[in-house]
């Protein structure tokens, strides 16, 4: 059990970090702006075009949510201090004052990165790409737990999911995976996904035994609402159909009513073949690309002369921005953040949050690198 002493050294930076996300929330300032758009929403003629309502709501929602945050640290802040004072009375309280120091240092860490959560697109569905690198098999099949893995983290969230496009690998895996987690604030929780993911892993598929490293891309963009324009004109696209294929039975349609997308002046292409309607199928894929062209005239603001797919990295090694390790050791590695958690298989089944928060964190302090080798010995 730790002493009054330690626990009082553990509490001074969570005391200081409470501080300062106080100040950079600016509380006064939050409550002032809710005031400002709750008297907005008052005008009954506000109702009438959701065009203008619509943003002011979800203002408020998210100003609402910062009002509620900061009164949860000024409570669980209090509730520390309370127990320090019976602490230095006496009191056998030493075993709840951890708990809730603990308790409060992971309340403050999650609010911290939820702060960098302030882009335009944050708050918005996330379109999730999965490609897999060279390798046949072994890529197609890792490229399957990439998106199994996203999808349990979406389930933990309590997000719903819709798969929009999936191709089946050889024999095992997938040649590629497109789908869409809906949610609030998914786009910004898994945009630092977007990069080469690294499996080191005794191969299933080799009778050997040996080990083997495979690779896949994922790809995040925001899936953009009617608020935020994107200049999309037809005569820029090419719309082909084709037959949809899937796993057999009602999956497998008889008619071509799936659609590619195909984007002339940039080559983004997407295509969608989940719906059982052409028409259906196509208006998903528009909405599609619509995201793809979005992120990427975001991405050439961010790069300035570079392009979207010039920013991609090649799917091998020296480009990776996160190594998961089977053997000879079990450990999930972010080299950009150098987050590590050794549970790897419970990375694998969902648990996402340490890398997410490292990320956003890392970014928002300026220390987040671009990924590349790593320094696992494997």
């Amino acid at each position: 059990m730790a002493s009054l002493q330690d626990l009082e050294f553990a509490y001074a930076p969570v005391r200081d970090q409470v501080r300062d996300l106080r100040e950079y929330l600016d509380p006064a300032r939050i409550r002032r702006e809710l005031g400002e758009i709750e008297t907005k929403l008052a005008d009954p003629a506000l109702w009438s075009d959701p065009a203008a309502s619509q943003p002011l709501m979800r203002d408020r929602k998210r100003l609402e949510g910062l009002v509620a945050n900061d009164e949860e640290l000024v409570r669980r802040s209090s509730d520390v201090e309370a127990y320090f004072e019976l602490a230095r009375e006496g009191e056998d309280v030493l075993a709840d004052l951890n708990r809730d120091v603990e308790s409060l240092r992971t309340f403050a860490e999650d609010l911290e990165a939820k702060t960098m959560l302030s882009g335009e697109a944050d708050p918005l569905n996330a379109i999730v790409t999965v490609h897999p690198g060279a390798g046949g098999t072994e890529s197609q099949d890792w490229a399957e737990m990439l998106v199994r893995m996203y999808l349990r983290w979406a389930e933990q969230q309590g997000f719903k999911t819709v798969m929009n496009d999936e191709q089946p690998g050889d024999g095992a895996g997938i040649k590629s995976a497109t789908f869409t987690i809906t949610g609030e604030y998914a786009f910004g929780q898994l945009a630092g996904e977007s990069g080469v993911h690294r499996l080191v892993r005794i191969s299933p598929f080799d009778a050997a035994k040996r080990r083997h490293t495979s690779f896949a891309s994922v790809f995040v963009s925001p899936e953009i609402d009617e608020t935020i324009h994107v200049d999309l004109k037809l005569e820029d696209l090419r719309i082909d159909t084709y037959r949809s294929g899937g796993k057999g039975g009602q999956h497998v349609n008889t008619t071509d009513s799936a659609v590619r997308m195909t984007h002339l002046p940039t080559g983004i292409v997407v295509q969608c073949q989940n719906e059982r309607s052409q028409i259906q199928n196509r208006e998903k894929a528009m909405k599609m690309l619509r995201s793809r062209l979005y992120e990427y005239e975001l991405e050439k603001k961010r790069a300035e002369t570079k392009k979207l797919e010039d920013s991609k990295l090649d799917i091998n090694f020296g480009s990776q921005i996160r190594s998961y390790v089977l053997q000879p050791y079990r450990m999930a590695k972010d080299h950009r953040t150098k987050v590590e958690v050794g549970d790897v298989d419970k990375v694998l089944d969902g648990y996402l949050e340490p890398f997410l928060r490292g990320y956003l964190l890392a970014k928002r302090r300026g220390t987040a690198n671009g990924g590349g080798e790593d320094d696992l010995d494997v």
